[in-house]
């Protein structure tokens, strides 16, 4: 049966000694006090979380659990956030350019993301394209601006839509063609099976929202996942010791789609270096299995 919330705002001043009471070791409590009023007691708790006892429901904290190393976790999960954000969004430009150069060459026809002759699902196609209505009637873009002014086609041509569209819609149109052959060609572009790629669309997508709005990330269970990836075209994970559903699994997909979109890519240092920086922080708990620098994708 649901009951009433009834717990008050309480302000930082007052929350450094509860945590204390609680047994989270604080040495500084003027600088606890200002990190609680800047970032929020609400979003540091989630970094809290890993150093309380069993059961967690007693908020009490383990022997040596301090106020810093919450921070460094806090402070990890940031730095984690912006490597993936600047690696995803290569993968994102790459991704809406090889589209739109596959699907529009090969259907000759460069309105082909406004035109309902290319797609399956009529329904799918009329949600998708008042989206898309939706994006033109708001955008700024000077590409937009001037292409409605000067031509009388009802919509852009796709290159121009796919630079104003979140990459959710682009997916939707993407996964509603018709043309399954053209479908698996871009696909392929990237290495992967058509199945596969659809499917590192929507987490790739659902992860770029978790980075964008500086969401928890390194410790998260995220429940859409992926195809398997069998027989790929680049070294791969071990999937037997792998969790789906953990960040390192997410991870692995940005390494796998690099060797397409930046092959002379940097970003396996970059990993390396965060972790480095925060050796206290779990690494089993992001789904890292042990001496995963070992495995093929990472050589």
């Amino acid at each position: 049966m649901k009951v009433e919330y009834t717990k008050t705002s309480t302000l930082p001043q007052n929350l450094v000694p509860l945590l204390k009471y609680r047994g989270l070791t604080i040495i500084d409590e003027q600088k606890a006090i200002n990190y609680i009023t800047n970032i929020g007691y609400f979003r540091l708790s989630a970094y809290f979380y890993p150093l309380l006892k069993e059961p967690k429901t007693n908020h009490s904290f383990k022997e040596g659990a301090t106020f810093e190393m919450a921070l460094d976790m806090y402070r990890f999960d940031r730095k984690l956030r912006i490597l993936l954000f600047n690696e995803i969004e290569k993968v994102e430009v790459a991704v809406r350019s090889a589209m739109n150069d596959i699907i529009s060459s090969e259907l000759s026809n460069v309105f082909w993301m406004t035109d309902p002759v290319n797609f399956r699902n009529p329904e799918i196609f009329s949600k998708t394209l008042k989206l898309i209505k939706s994006e033109i009637a708001k955008t700024k873009e000077d590409f937009i601006v001037h292409f409605l002014s000067k031509y009388s086609n009802p919509y852009p041509p796709a290159w121009m839509i796919a630079e104003i569209i979140p990459l959710g819609i682009l997916c939707n149109s993407f996964n509603n063609l018709t043309n399954k052959t053209l479908l698996k060609k871009v696909a392929r572009h990237f290495g992967l099976p058509l199945p596969v790629f659809s499917s590192w669309l929507l987490l790739l997508s659902n992860l770029r929202n978790l980075c964008g709005h500086h969401a928890r990330l390194w410790n998260k269970e995220i429940a859409i996942i992926s195809h398997n990836l069998n027989n790929p075209t680049y070294p791969w994970i071990n999937p037997a010791i792998t969790d789906m559903k953990r960040v390192y699994f997410r991870i692995c997909m940005i390494k796998y789609l690099l060797f397409t979109v930046s092959p002379n890519n940097n970003f396996t240092e970059k990993l390396k270096d965060i972790l480095k920086q925060y050796p206290t922080v779990d690494t089993l708990a992001m789904g890292f299995p042990e001496n995963w620098e070992r495995e093929p994708l990472w050589k």
